[in-house]
């Protein structure tokens, strides 16, 4: 009962060709084809994405907010007057 017989294969024919008639067919196939074209592509870059982001060994992105060669000072370089003296 768990198997499909060659009968059953050949009635399923006939009626799809009954429904769509031999047409609409060729189209059906080629929309169908394109579909599982992009279906497979699409589950192989998120298997791709999955592995390269699941090693946890490899370092993050920096959270300092800027370059990790770049030292961070708290004073800020803006408030000071390029031409003079600093501005009180």
């Amino acid at each position: 009962m768990g198997r499909i017989s060659a009968w059953q294969i050949i009635i399923l024919v006939i009626f799809v060709l009954l429904i769509f008639g031999s047409a609409k067919l060729p189209e059906i196939a080629s929309s169908i084809g394109k579909s599982l074209k992009v279906f497979k592509k699409e589950v192989t870059e998120l298997r791709d994405g999955v592995d390269d982001t699941s090693t946890p060994d490899e370092p993050g992105p920096s959270t300092t907010g800027g370059h990790a060669d770049t030292p961070r000072n708290s004073s800020s370089t803006t408030d000071a007057n390029p031409d003079g003296p600093p501005r009180t």
